[in-house]
């Protein structure tokens, strides 16, 4: 039997202070923290390079236009309030794709050619883990605003992998307890084979299955998968009473399948996740009304949102924005408090304009207490960010979403936890 969770519930264990999340490791408990600012740190040109490895193609290319739009806007403030270390900062586009073919590994090669002190990128987890060592054996920073895999909280990245997006296991509790909270005891979960799918399948497995809930089926399938009859066929064998898609662009392909073997969403309701909560489909009207999803990351105010709407006003979504836009601030608040553009520099300051100083919320305004020899606190767009000693923010909101008869989302609800490093 399972132990429904209300929603007020959800919110005292989630709120702010009482959840904390265990995501903590690696070779170094002092990874990301560096030296102060000395002699010690290279040289740099003078110039921070800022290099984007983010989605132009493959199954998350929808997420690349507002990641894109965040950093160009971050880039544009940061210069026009005068630059890093007196000069412009410059900023470079590449293509992250997908896990196939590789685009993100010639991608990086460019990137690196062209001397970029710091990489912001990639939005897959699969992807990053593919590169994470070439850039980070480079001295570079590798600064992701949308990987989420826990496995990045451990990875043996000598303090220079840093992130603005929380690790899956705050959203696979949160996933996980909004479905049982929704009523639902028998889940069936269908998901991706790479590091994003199958960590977040089985955080939503462990805190619905401790919840008292079972899953009645879990099917994995291969990122090259286009067909989903026999998994979907294996999933309504087993009778769920939800199902969770832990999916990219491929859901474009699940849903059809879903609804042809009667396990439409008004049927079996449907739980979507930061890889597939998009208002891009083109599905017949109704198809995904009342289906819910989960999608790190605090209201994005609507002041930003036109900010946004005026570097790129073709948006259709602001996924992952807030946190491109974060990064690209921190980075260079960073190399300022530094006084070094290179990447051990950026390295050595990012955990300190992050927490404990004085609190500001825009690149000028913070450069403007640095100046002044101030400690500062950078609070972001997408929150306090507060990054612990393995890069990943300490403190993290995700945001509830449901979508209307239209197929596009809106956010009912947003829970907040802390996640201990």
């Amino acid at each position: 039997m399972i132990r429904p969770t209300p929603v007020w519930r959800i919110l005292a264990v989630l709120g702010a202070a009482s959840l904390i999340l265990a995501a903590c490791g690696g070779d170094d408990d002092n990874a990301g923290a560096g030296p102060s600012p000395s002699t010690s740190l290279p040289a740099g040109d003078g110039v921070l390079t800022i290099g984007n490895l983010l989605p132009q193609t493959g199954d998350l290319a929808f997420l690349g236009p507002p990641e894109f739009a965040g950093v160009h806007l971050a880039v544009k403030e940061i210069n026009e309030a005068g630059g890093v270390l007196g000069k412009p900062v410059k900023n470079i586009d590449s293509d992250s794709g997908d896990d196939a073919p590789d685009v993100a590994n010639p991608s990086v090669d460019s990137l690196l050619n062209q001397k970029a002190d710091a990489i912001i990128g990639a939005a897959a987890s699969g992807v990053s883990l593919n590169v994470i060592d070439k850039i980070t054996g480079a001295g570079v920073i590798h600064f992701s605003p949308a990987n989420t895999s826990d496995k990045l909280s451990t990875y043996p990245d000598n303090g220079f992998y840093f992130r603005t997006a929380p690790p899956d296991v705050l959203q696979g509790r949160v996933l996980s307890d909004l479905i049982a909270a929704d009523g639902h005891s028998k889940l069936g979960i269908i998901a991706r084979q790479d590091a994003y799918g199958t960590g977040l399948a089985d955080n939503v497995e462990k805190f619905f299955t401790e919840g008292g809930g079972q899953i009645v089926e879990k099917q994995i399938y291969g990122t090259d998968t286009t067909n989903f009859a026999s998994a979907v066929s294996a999933l309504k064998a087993k009778k769920p009473d939800a199902i969770a898609l832990i999916a990219f662009n491929e859901t474009q392909n699940i849903v059809p399948e879903l609804v042809k073997q009667g396990l439409a969403n008004k049927t079996v309701p449907w739980y979507f996740v930061d890889g597939n909560l998009s208002n891009s489909y083109k599905f017949p009207k109704g198809t995904l009304d009342g289906a819910k999803g989960t999608l790190p990351g605090a209201a994005s105010p609507e002041g930003f949102q036109q900010k946004m709407l005026a570097i790129d006003p073709k948006l259709e979504d602001f996924s992952y924005g807030p946190e491109s836009y974060d990064a690209a601030n921190l980075i260079a608040l960073a190399a300022e408090a530094a006084k070094n553009d290179t990447g051990a520099g950026i390295k050595s300051q990012l955990i300190n304009v992050s927490k404990g100083g004085e609190k500001c919320n825009d690149f000028k305004t913070c450069k403007a207490l640095l100046d002044q020899g101030k400690d500062i606190d950078y609070d972001g767009v997408s929150g306090p960010i507060e990054f612990n000693d393995v890069g990943d923010p300490a403190t993290a909101t995700i945001g509830i979403y449901q979508y209307g008869a239209d197929n596009t989302y809106k956010n009912i609800d947003y829970l907040t936890g802390n996640i201990a490093g």
